[in-house]
């Protein structure tokens, strides 16, 4: 056959297989995190939500009392987001 050339289809799908099992391996990697990083990871999102909420809460507060509690709070979900990098 005119223009067909085994070798380098075989090339190309060879390269194929390689990229496709580098994707697998990158995957592999992204998902095998340890029960410790997943637990930091999980933690270190529930502060940030934590903050969030108090954030949002601190803008609509105007009891001066109120606003203390929560700036407190604030700083504290800061100091263990601090800690937690």
């Amino acid at each position: 056959m005119a223009g067909w050339d085994g070798d380098a289809i075989a090339d190309q799908m060879e390269e194929v297989f390689e990229r496709q099992q580098a994707a697998a391996d990158a995957r592999a990697n992204k998902y095998s995190s340890t029960v410790a990083e997943r637990a930091r990871s999980a933690e270190f999102e529930s502060l940030r939500l934590s903050r969030s909420r108090i954030m949002d809460q601190l803008s609509r507060a105007t009891n001066t009392a109120h606003r203390t509690m929560l700036e407190r709070a604030l700083q504290s979900i800061n100091d263990q987001m601090g800690e937690a990098n």
